[in-house]
């Protein structure tokens, strides 16, 4: 070629689409919305492709055809040739692999005028690596370094043998904020908060890393700013030749998931809660009608009825009761299944309970079927556990076995299957003659809302909630249950066990009954009694006792003010709400034997009743009775100062055995109260200023309560009443929360308040000041309790 300055000829332009198209690198060209416009021969050799086949194609529509990477390979694609665009620079992709287990990478160039995208350019490239080198001239440990550098997501560095910082990444410099420079050399512990640099965290971590070789934690870490998040921290113990070189750490921020975990948290609990108050609603507003209709037919059929007439009652009645157990096994689910349900222990006869089933089934069972109880010979007398879940689950499966028998027998067989020092495993096994369960049904019979005949023209009806229920309970005491066909004959054998501790002596029962009376409980499990003889006991002494009835439906204290008439209690008083019940209450405190207490009602509850009522002192049993019946509402009761608990609709038997407790067995609380003024009256070793103090406070208590008396029509004083039963009250023992009493007297601005709507808390002044209070109590047991903040000088 010629000098062009001597005045020769001009240069030769190569074409440089030649050059494109001898380019030793498989090339394509690409305008700049990816489509692509020349292809290099040794592109098409590589690739297999012509040019008719590929110009004119979408990049990604032509890559996908050809190699059929997965979406994330594709990714790669996009992102070099996003970044390089962005970056105006060269770029090169990750390994896209394809069909023929060849992977290639993309060298993207971009070429620019300006601010003005003219071409892209893509150099693929086979990825012929080794163990040894990435690229030519990039060892794996140098790109390694780079990979973990350039790690934007992770908090990635090296620590010495004594925790100091030796390497820093950029993650590490996004997530706590520290320039390299700034940090590396310090101690790592600077990331931890005080709390954990007092018990030394960074330290133990470190140690526990050299012991295990490895130590994970999740905790509170801070930044630069002082500002915190919530990290994971892996430490792991880097080792060279054996020797060991430092720490390798890795941070993540799971911040937003620590959050989204407490907003899932709280959005549970704020559920639970919702559901939990939508079933006691629920129960409560389907029990209060439920209450009206069954006292209602207890009632009517107490009349004298036509046979066709007490048939029509009893099927109102028997519908009824079907409905209540549906309610109940809902009830028992749900709060099985939130595991609210818990297990209580008492004394468990085994034989009094499969005989007391049997006899309560017996009534429904048709005249061609009958019952066969075998009890084996070592069968302990009386046990330990629950006896309510107990003849739960017996119940549930002796019904089971009535309702699906038409015909033959039904045995139920009761034995100890194994025992070590301290327990016994229990068996009970119900045999029947029934229709038997097909084999495809068996597997999920213990499932909740399952049914093994679900058509629309099943014969036997149910929730499927009753074997669920049952085999939950039999896990909460420790056993099990199963089902298998029986052998015989047809029909179905369900069989459960369960865990009772054992009773070794009498000593153990009478501790077991103090244990429970000191913790300030009552002894829930009353003998089986006589219903008949129990309501002729009680028809006695009903005339010359007053109740008062604390209900706001009217159609509830229609039916339970006749449920009492028929009881043989002819003084009972009724309240409208809580308010009413507290002033009444107050204005004759010892004209009542028990007051029966409604919880849901307008104006003031039975909750804020019953505390107003124990606020002044007075300790008249108060028994709860409401349609609130799911876990937590007795106890919710008896922390209000309420004695007892009765759930509607009230059955008329459990109400008798509540009344006969209350008022045959437990000693008169008005009787307690002359005991207790008593012992105050007789107590002589007080300083001659306490003795006056105390007489004063005794004159004013004792005009107060002859006033109040006064007033209420000639009710009989506290010393006239009389105790029925004395031998059964010592052998019961008095309620626990009448041991210490508070003696008040309420204030002259309080006797002449009268309240129309809520009552407010009164205030008392006290019969003792704090000072000779303590050395009452501290001197000599007479089982007082005076409060108040005023201490009158001695």
């Amino acid at each position: 070629m010629a000098d062009f300055a001597g005045g020769g000829t001009a240069p030769v332009h190569p074409d440089l689409g030649l050059l494109f198209d001898l380019s030793p690198l498989p090339s394509l060209l690409l305008s700049p919305s990816w489509r692509i416009t020349r292809a290099s021969a040794r592109f098409l050799e590589e690739w297999n492709s012509s040019p008719e086949a590929c110009v004119g194609q979408e990049l990604l529509a032509f890559v996908q055809n050809q190699l059929s990477p997965s979406p994330v390979h594709l990714k790669f694609l996009t992102t070099a040739i996003d970044d390089a665009i962005a970056l105006r620079a060269e770029r090169t992709s990750m390994l896209i692999n394809t069909r023929r287990s060849v992977s290639w990478r993309a060298r993207v160039i971009p070429y620019f005028k300006g601010d003005e995208l003219l071409a892209i350019v893509t150099e693929w490239q086979k990825n012929l690596s080794t163990d040894d080198e990435v690229q030519p001239g990039l060892s794996t440990d140098e790109a390694f370094r780079i990979l973990v550098q350039a790690v934007k997501d992770y908090a990635i560095f090296l620590l010495d043998t004594t925790g100091h910082i030796a390497t820093w990444n950029t993650g590490a410099e996004l997530l706590k904020g520290y320039r390299r420079d700034e940090i590396v050399g310090k101690h790592f512990s600077v990331f931890y908060g005080k709390e954990d640099l007092d018990i030394k965290k960074p330290e133990m971590e470190l140690e526990i890393c050299m012991r295990d070789g490895r130590v994970e934690d999740e905790g509170w870490r801070y930044r630069k700013d002082g500002s915190r998040f919530w990290a994971n921290v892996v430490i792991t113990a880097v080792y060279k030749n054996g020797v060991h070189v430092g720490f390798g750490k890795v941070t993540r921020d799971l911040t937003e998931r620590k959050s989204a975990e407490s907003r899932l948290i709280a959005a549970y609990e704020e559920s639970e809660k919702l559901k939990s108050d939508f079933l006691a609603n629920m129960s409560h507003e389907i029990r209060t009608p439920m209450h009206g209709m069954l006292s209602a037919c207890a009632l009517l059929l107490d009349t004298g009825l036509s046979s066709r007439q007490r048939d029509i009652v009893g099927i109102m009645d028997e519908s009824g009761q079907v409905l209540l157990q549906v309610i109940n096994d809902i009830l028992d689910y749900s709060k099985l299944a939130s595991g609210s349900f818990s297990i209580h222990s008492d004394i468990v006869g085994i034989t009094s309970i499969v005989t007391s089933v049997l006899r309560s089934v017996q009534t429904t069972l048709p005249p061609s079927v009958h019952f066969e109880m075998f009890l084996a010979p070592d069968l302990p007398r009386s046990v330990q556990g629950d006896p309510l879940r107990y003849r739960q689950i017996l119940h549930n499966i002796v019904g089971n076995a009535a309702k699906f028998t038409e015909k033959g027998s039904i045995r139920v067989r009761a034995g100890v299957q194994r025992e070590d020092h301290d327990s016994y495993i229990i068996m009970t096994e119900v045999t029947d003659t029934g229709i038997g369960i097909r084999e495809a049904a068996a597997a999920s019979l213990f499932t909740p809302f399952t049914q093994f005949d679900a058509t629309t023209t099943k014969q036997y009806k149910g929730t499927g909630l009753g074997l669920s229920i049952a085999k939950s309970l039999a896990e909460l005491m420790g056993g099990s249950i199963g089902y298998r066909p029986n052998p015989e004959r047809h029909g179905s054998i369900f069989w459960f066990t369960a865990r009772f501790k054992k009773i070794k002596s009498l000593e153990q029962i009478q501790d077991w009954k103090s244990r429970l009376v000191r913790k300030g409980g009552t002894i829930l499990a009353m003998p089986e009694a006589d219903v008949v003889s129990l309501r002729q006991k009680l028809a006695e002494v009903a005339p010359i006792k007053s109740l008062l009835l604390v209900e706001d439906n009217v159609i509830n204290q229609k039916v339970m003010l006749g449920l009492l008439r028929s009881l043989g209690f002819k003084n009972t008083a009724l309240a409208s709400n809580g308010s009413e019940a507290v002033n009444m209450v107050r204005s004759k405190p010892a004209a009542y034997d028990i007051v029966l207490m409604d919880i849901n009602m307008p104006i003031m509850d039975g909750h804020q009743a019953s505390k107003a009522i124990r606020e002044a002192d007075i300790r008249v049993p108060i028994i709860a009775m409401t349609a609130y019946a799911l876990k937590g509402d007795r106890e919710r009761c008896l922390e209000h100062g309420m004695n007892d608990y009765i759930p509607k609709p009230v059955d008329k038997k459990y109400l008798i055995k509540v009344l006969a407790k209350w008022l045959l067995q437990m000693k008169d609380y008005r009787k307690i109260f002359d005991e207790q003024m008593n012992k105050l009256r007789s107590y002589e070793s007080l300083t001659p200023g306490a003795k006056g103090h105390v007489a004063d406070r005794l004159q004013k208590l004792s005009l107060t309560v002859q006033g109040e008396e006064g007033e209420g029509g000639g009710a009989a004083t506290p010393s006239d009443r009389s105790v029925e039963n004395k031998d059964q009250s010592d052998s019961h023992g008095a309620q626990s929360s009448d041991d210490t009493i508070n003696v008040v007297k309420p204030t002259s601005q309080e006797e002449n308040q009268h309240t129309s709507s809520v009552v407010s808390s009164p205030r008392f002044e006290p019969l003792l000041p704090p000072v000779q209070l303590e050395m009452l109590d501290s001197t000599q047991d007479i089982g007082l309790m005076v409060t108040g903040d005023i201490a009158p000088n001695a």
